[in-house]
């Protein structure tokens, strides 16, 4: 299994939590309610694993090393997948700021819930393609088994010194939790 492997994985458990907030969303449009409960753990699970697990493995050990290896520069690839970074975690801001006002009935904070959630389901849908056939596979060319080797030991590394005991279990029960509640298939994780 190479580094990309790992965060491909991770992808899929990201979009079946994408899924479910896409349904809360929708339920947001239809009803003009908002599961307050609901979008908190998916917040939950934005911050927790979408961005302090897989966006830090990114961030700080994947591409410092494609970096090296030459996607360097304001416009490369690692840079504009940094700057979608950032944009994510402006809309999931953006959606946590709202959520008590929205799901106690203010009109106003259930538009602004509404457009962060779309926005950030519409960057992160496509900022996942672009990582999986584009940006992976473009690394796995031109990285050697030893930036390899290297990478799935920094992973490693980077899960034991940063997540704690039981945190991947409780992410995972909470994205399977959501998954049930909106009728979304779990993803098939390797």
């Amino acid at each position: 299994m190479l580094p990309t492997d790992v965060l491909m994985n991770e992808h899929r458990l990201i979009e079946q939590v994408l899924d479910c907030l896409e349904k809360i969303l929708d339920q947001c449009t239809a009803e003009k309610k908002l599961d307050a409960e609901s979008a908190k753990q998916a917040i939950e699970f934005f911050r927790g694993f979408a961005d302090r697990c897989h966006h830090n493995k990114e961030e700080v050990r994947l591409f410092p090393v494609m970096e090296a290896n030459g996607f360097s520069g304001g416009c490369s690839p690692v840079a504009v997948m940094l700057r979608e970074h950032e944009l994510g975690r402006l809309y999931i801001q953006g959606m946590a700021a709202v959520i008590d006002p929205a799901a106690a009935g203010d009109s106003e904070a259930m538009k602004w819930f509404i457009q962060h959630g779309q926005s950030y389901v519409t960057l992160l849908r496509e900022h996942i393609r672009k990582e999986d056939t584009c940006l992976f596979p473009a690394a796995n060319h031109r990285l050697t088994e030893r930036d390899q080797e290297g990478l799935m030991a920094a992973f490693r590394e980077s899960e034991a010194e940063d997540i704690r005991q039981g945190t991947h279990e409780a992410i995972l029960r909470t994205a399977n939790e959501l998954a049930g509640r909106f009728g979304v298939p779990r993803a098939s994780i390797v």
